[in-house]
């Protein structure tokens, strides 16, 4: 039986709420924003643009949940208290505050194009998919052999430090792959020593470059922004950490060798 998400959220002043579908803006899914830092998410509900898009007083946000279809996690109710030129002031109300990142919604979204819609004409349809037991914290870990994670996910994923991704990553040695998606320049890296992969990953994502050479100088020159877009991790080969760190270079030359990244990606050793 569906049960409708206005049983758990009721609203009595539905006109005077917007509500917000945030999706992917080209460069960022919202989901992995709201996971990483909420100030950040609620940025994206005070971002104005040139349109007045939240002209009601409060909003009502949604965030694509894009690991499912149809799905939409509840963001919070956001009152606009100020509205300048380009930014609207927020801030984040008290109301059914129980249920960010824990209330999962089905439905299909507003069928046009747009972020922001009278609520009324949508509240009703909406229905719970599921309730959480606690607010959403980053998908758990995938398995070694099924990790292909943008910089932004595993930016979030790291953030949190999400016991069960750190656990799993940190005991391995291991070679790893970085694809540019803008230009399908490949970069082969590997981690060994007493580090492990997740202390090689947090570099990347505490510098946007993991002090690489070439990665370095593309980093300075577009700002970490462009790892968050452009930038997809996966593991080529993972062992344990009694391997010898030689086998672990031996393969890292391997795979630049069988990728060709010396010729045609970041590698230049």
């Amino acid at each position: 039986m569906d049960i409708s998400a206005n049983k758990l959220l009721p609203i009595d002043n539905l006109d005077e709420y917007k509500i917000h579908f945030a999706v992917w803006n080209g460069e960022e899914q919202p989901l992995d924003v709201f996971v990483r830092d909420p100030d950040e998410w609620k940025g994206w509900n005070s971002w104005r643009g040139s349109r007045n898009d939240f002209s009601r007083k409060f909003i009502f946000s949604l965030i694509r949940y894009y690991h499912q279809t149809d799905k939409w996690l509840f963001g919070g109710i956001f009152e606009v208290i100020e509205r300048n030129t380009d930014s609207y002031n927020v801030k984040l109300v008290a109301l059914h505050q129980e249920y960010i990142g824990r209330l999962l919604i089905h439905y299909p979204g507003p069928g046009v194009r747009g972020r922001a819609f009278y609520l009324e004409s949508h509240f009703n349809e909406l229905k719970v998919a599921q309730l959480f037991e606690k607010p959403f914290e980053g998908e758990a870990f995938c398995g070694y052999e099924n990790v292909e994670h943008g910089f932004s996910q595993l930016e979030a994923i790291i953030k949190q430090n999400k016991s069960d991704w750190k656990a799993a990553l940190e005991n391995v040695k291991g070679v790893y792959l970085i694809v540019d998606k803008s230009n399908c320049k490949m970069y082969v890296g590997s981690a060994y020593g007493d580090a492990g992969i997740w202390s090689r990953w947090a570099c990347y994502i505490g510098t946007g470059h993991g002090w690489n050479d070439e990665l370095t100088k593309l980093i300075n020159t577009n700002g970490i922004a462009y790892a968050r877009e452009n930038f997809q991790f996966s593991i080529l080969e993972f062992r344990s950490m009694r391997t010898d760190d030689q086998v672990i270079r031996n393969r890292e030359q391997y795979w630049k060798r069988a990728l060709q990244t010396n010729a045609f990606g970041y590698n230049k050793n």
